[in-house]
């Protein structure tokens, strides 16, 4: 038997907030939206009718990349022009980055991509497997996506 990832499940603090990053700004679908007070959570899928990534507002307070948990959610973009789009519509957006620009994943990689953090602290890498080649890479020694 071999599993696949179903879906990723992220608490939030502020659904609304949230939906801004993921829907607006890296194009994620809504599928379905609670919007009773205390059971708000939202289901967004990426051009199909099933959930990819479910939003649930039930934090309390911003991820603490300190204690164990997710690490961090990375998406995988079809060429390396359609993550510089998604890094101008972050920035545009006023998210802040973890590099500046496209960074390998380590040094002479074709991997890479761009590192940063949802509203609430989550660690999120939008990348590809090649077209990286002449980024540079922030850690000699370590893969990138695993020290953001």
């Amino acid at each position: 038997m071999t599993l696949r990832t179903g879906h990723i499940g992220l608490n939030v603090t502020d659904l609304d907030r949230s939906l801004a990053l993921y829907r607006d700004v890296l194009g994620f679908t809504l599928l379905a939206e609670g919007k009773e007070d205390d059971r708000r959570y939202a289901f967004l899928g990426a051009g199909g009718d099933q959930p990819v990534l479910t939003l649930w507002q039930q934090a309390q307070g911003s991820y603490d990349g300190g204690r164990a948990g997710l690490h961090h959610l990375a998406f995988t973009a079809d060429s390396i022009d359609r993550v510089r789009e998604y890094e101008t519509a972050l920035r545009a957006a006023g998210v802040e980055f973890a590099h500046e620009g496209v960074v390998a994943h380590r040094e002479g990689s074709a991997s890479g991509g761009i590192f940063f953090h949802d509203p609430d602290g989550t660690r999120l890498e939008i990348s590809v497997p090649h077209g990286a080649e002449q980024a540079p890479a922030p850690h000699a020694s370590a893969p990138t996506c695993g020290f953001f």
